[in-house]
């Protein structure tokens, strides 16, 4: 009976996160590219350097469906999307969760990739640490914290990439203004 009654209440108290993180501001830049955005699974660590955070449940496909409602809220490329684009956006998240000071502490770490075809063209780190409450009993004492630092790590990354917008521009379009000139001199 006790088994069973401890049981029941772990799988209660399971925080389940769902994160809504939105820009700050819209992008000042559009780079006129598409992006498609892929996720690695989410990587956890626990307090005092543990693996594993008891009682947290973040679904990858919550942070995926988060990122990308951010980046086309954003509006620093064209188009963003799961689907075949331009640009590859891969992206690995990992949450790290520490206590110190009596508080609990949200790290959210995000590195990023972008490539073209299969030529990667930059990498990128961005972080961002959120302090949370001194108890975690309720879901929105995870939930807050979490997505205060993942905005944060979002909009450091976009910044990152938005300095290095001409690094974006667009090649292929570029190609394709000089095909014309290019045929008419090889005709004439």
């Amino acid at each position: 009976m006790l088994l069973l009654a401890l049981c029941i209440t772990g799988a209660g108290c399971v925080h389940r996160i769902q994160v809504t993180p939105l820009p700050t501001s819209v992008s000042p830049i559009t780079i006129p590219r598409t992006l498609q955005a892929v996720f690695s699974p989410i990587s956890m660590e626990g307090p005092d350097h543990r693996p594993g955070i008891a009682l947290l449940e973040w679904s990858p496909l919550d942070l995926k469906q988060a990122v990308l409602r951010y980046l086309q809220q954003r509006g620093t490329f064209r188009s963003v999307s799961p689907d075949s684009a331009d640009l590859t956006l891969h992206v690995a998240t990992k949450l790290r969760l520490t206590s110190r000071n009596g508080l609990y502490h949200y790290r959210i770490v995000l590195h990023a990739e972008i490539s073209e075809e299969i030529r990667l063209i930059k990498s990128y780190r961005a972080e961002h640490t959120v302090p949370g409450s001194s108890v975690r009993w309720v879901t929105a004492s995870d939930r807050a914290p979490i997505e205060i630092a993942l905005q944060g790590a979002l909009e450091d990354l976009m910044k990152q990439i938005e300095a290095d917008e001409a690094l974006y521009l667009s090649r292929p379009e570029q190609s394709l203004q000089k095909l014309p000139h290019d045929n008419s001199s090889t005709g004439g």
